[in-house]
């Protein structure tokens, strides 16, 4: 297990950190300040620091896993609220009372708005945007319950499945936001019946950006356009198939009409 304060300076390009180093100032933008991992271990060296060329391996992880959630979980969450006509009107009525209609939906406003919690998370429930987890890999024979895991076995948690498991959740193929109306169970890898961004140390990079940027876009697409299906499909037809490789995505990319409101 990593023990050392590991320092890690985010942003910029090469050049950019080259400049830095050379003491350079930046004239619009200063250099970000480290950001650092305290160790409880004070018997190993006090700092690791990361080579040169891997924060910028460290930049695009949090990119990438940050909007690539982002994307799917969106188009999941539109599909379903529009398979549920119902839940669309609830989270629609909720924002005109909280916000007003013709004001812009503030990141400040989402703790007021209940539903639209509810449902980033019950989408993240029906349709984590990684199904399976990054594999772990043991490094010592460990028993969980009954289950003897060997050293060197490789494990994948199955979050979809996780997700849908009726032994935690009541009715799991049904899209209900009232399942999480006055819960305390959220995304954050507190709660193991709901791990969409995994939980521990190796946690998804991306989960703060995606847990931010979720329901702020998504409340802004219901409070800003009234959506309807293209000619032809209902909410009853609606494809809702589902396509399994890194992402989950949809198997027929979902196409909506945006009116004005």
């Amino acid at each position: 297990m990593q023990q050392e304060i590991v320092v890690y300076e985010l942003g910029g390009s090469e050049e950019q950190r080259k400049k830095r180093e050379r003491g350079e100032r930046e004239r619009r933008f200063p250099a970000p300040g480290p950001v650092t991992f305290r160790s409880p271990d004070h018997r190993r060296p006090p700092y690791a620091t990361v080579a040169g060329h891997r924060h910028e391996f460290v930049k695009q992880d949090l990119f990438t896993a940050g909007t690539d959630t982002v994307t799917s979980t969106l188009e999941w969450a539109m599909a379903e609220l529009l398979h549920n006509p119902k839940a669309l009107q609830e989270v629609r009525r909720g924002l005109q009372q909280i916000i007003g209609k013709g004001n812009v939906l503030e990141e400040s406003n989402v703790t007021r708005l209940p539903y639209l919690q509810a449902i980033v998370k019950e989408t993240l429930r029906l349709h984590p945007p990684v199904p399976f987890l990054l594999p772990r890999k043991a490094e010592v024979d460990i028993k969980i319950h009954e289950f003897v895991i060997p050293k060197g076995a490789q494990v994948l948690i199955n979050a979809w499945a996780i997700g849908r498991d009726p032994n935690f959740w009541e009715e799991p193929e049904l899209f209900s936001l009232e399942r999480f109306i006055e819960s305390e169970i959220d995304v954050k890898g507190t709660n193991f019946g709901l791990i969409p961004f995994g939980g521990g140390r190796r946690i998804c990079p991306g989960l703060q950006l995606a847990i931010r940027m979720l329901p702020l876009m998504l409340g802004t697409l219901i409070h800003s356009f009234d959506w309807e299906l293209e000619d032809g499909v209902t909410p009853q037809s609606l494809n809702m198939d589902e396509t399994y490789g890194l992402i989950l995505q949809k198997t027929q990319p979902l196409k909506v009409i945006p009116r004005s409101i």
